[in-house]
């Protein structure tokens, strides 16, 4: 009888390595290393355009929004992976072992995708719950106009969803997110 081959685990410090010479990015979790699905020209546009909306919204001395190149840690959970969009107030905290990962996002926005939407809105919703600073999760749905707003009160996470023709609010970053101006641009992508 055969058994299975044992599986590596990594470092953070040899995931951290990997991605200076990586040409795809990737996630890192519990030992393991995953690579992240590319993305369609739909969800680019549809990220820029919620990073946009969120810029023009904010006061940069106060709250700032950055796009899909800035990295996560979740110290709690050890997840680190690239949000869609992360909104940090405030200065932004380090990762101690990665001067390149923030650990205080306020919001976080996923645009998600067909391979990765059960895992966005299960287990990587669950480790973004973890984040102490965190108030509020946006899940963009990539099929059909629908926004799914998780929010923080207290101890407990609550959901609501909105549609075309609905304004999210994001009281967290006080701000607004228009339903119809997050998928215009990808209805032309």
């Amino acid at each position: 009888m055969t058994s299975p081959a044992p599986r590596h685990r990594y470092t953070f410090k040899e995931y951290l390595d990997l991605e200076e010479v990586a040409r795809v990015r990737h996630e890192f979790y519990d030992g393991e290393i995953y690579a992240m699905a590319g993305g369609t020209p739909e969800h680019a546009a549809m990220a820029a355009a919620i990073t946009a909306i969120l810029g023009r919204q904010l006061d940069p001395r106060s709250c700032r929004a950055y796009s899909s190149d800035l990295r996560v840690r979740v110290l709690a959970t050890g997840l680190a992976t690239y949000p869609d969009v992360t909104v940090v107030c405030g200065p932004s905290e380090r990762d101690p072992e990665s001067g390149t990962h923030v650990t205080n996002p306020k919001l976080v926005v996923e645009v998600l995708s067909r391979s990765t939407a059960d895992y966005d809105r299960g287990e990587k919703l669950q480790h973004y719950r973890q984040i102490l600073s965190l108030d509020a999760v946006v899940l963009v749905d990539h099929e059909i106009e629908r926004i799914d707003l998780w929010t923080r009160s207290g101890e407990t996470w609550r959901a609501r969803s909105f549609g075309a023709g609905e304004v999210v609010r994001l009281d967290a970053i006080s701000a607004v997110l228009p339903v119809d101006e997050v998928y215009a641009p990808a209805r032309d992508a």
